[in-house]
């Protein structure tokens, strides 16, 4: 996941957890550590939230900062990514890894490459 993934649940009012489950079933969610630095210096209102909802997942350790951490560790781990940020849905799809985007600001979707 990505930071705007973690700011999802409270910008559009969306389950993550639920969301997840329905579209995987019971399985591992993991979050960059340059994640929570992203949060933590965050001006974003939900930024405090985020980072507190970020916590209750995995932490995978990692050098590497923003978008560069998080297509490094989907394509180690070979997971899909939880995003809505343009750009990095685009790396990603250069490197076909899978993503979750939010559709119609309600619920997740799987775009698989």
């Amino acid at each position: 996941m990505d930071a705007n993934a973690l700011l999802m649940p409270f910008q559009f009012k969306i389950n993550l957890d639920n969301e997840l489950k329905r579209l995987f079933g019971e399985t591992p969610i993991f979050v960059p550590s340059s994640v929570l630095g992203e949060l933590a210096n965050s001006m974003d209102k939900y930024a405090k939230a985020a980072l507190a909802l970020a916590r209750k997942y995995g932490i995978v350790e990692t050098e590497l900062r923003g978008d560069e951490a998080v297509l490094e560790i989907a394509a180690q781990r070979e997971a899909a990514v939880v995003t809505n940020d343009r750009g990095l849905i685009a790396r990603l799809r250069e490197k076909r890894l899978p993503v979750v985007r939010l559709r119609s600001r309600k619920y997740l979707v799987v775009d698989e490459f």
